[in-house]
């Protein structure tokens, strides 16, 4: 499923969400840089809302220190297989680090979403993506997609699933 709105055609990214979603399901694990922003590449910003519906701007994390981002879903079940991993690093690297979350809109809400923040104690500014604009500017192909953004506002890790490695990926930004 191409989370994406329909704003062009996305049929060449719908194949590849197909390969990455099979991937996925089958259990093969994508490497980073098999989907997403290109490594290397400096971190946009994009407009999003709080939980609480205000307009906020990725753009406000950017180049100031170290960020680690997901885009998720609270149906997600990558992300769930993720979250422990994700909350340990949240805990290690406290003050050092930036986390970012980003719920896709889809078949969710941001009610939903606040509620399993505060059940699952996940750390760090939490977003909707009510638009999609953060998931076009990132090329996310499918929830449990992270980025991890250098202090200097480049991406030096793109990775996908529920077994990444964080800690080395947060090594490559410090």
């Amino acid at each position: 499923m191409d989370l994406r709105p329909k704003t062009e055609d996305r049929r060449p990214k719908r194949a590849w969400m197909v390969v990455a979603m099979l991937a996925l399901l089958i259990g093969a694990p994508l490497r980073a840089q098999e989907s997403g922003i290109d490594v290397g590449k400096a971190a946009p910003a994009a407009k999003l809302e709080t939980l609480d519906g205000k307009v906020a701007d990725l753009a406000q994390y950017i180049g100031k220190g170290p960020v680690v981002m997901e885009f998720w879903a609270v149906w997600c079940p990558n992300c769930k297989e993720l979250e422990p991993a994700m909350l340990a690093v949240q805990k290690k690297y406290a003050g050092k680090v930036q986390f970012v979350g980003v719920a896709v809109s889809v078949n969710e809400s941001p009610e939903l979403v606040r509620v399993y923040v505060q059940k699952h104690g996940l750390a760090g500014a939490q977003f909707y993506d009510r638009k999609g604009t953060a998931i076009d500017a990132y090329d996310v192909p499918a929830t449990s997609f992270v980025v991890v953004i250098s202090k200097t506002g480049k991406v030096v890790y793109t990775g996908l699933g529920g077994t990444q490695n964080l800690d080395a990926a947060i090594q490559k930004a410090l």
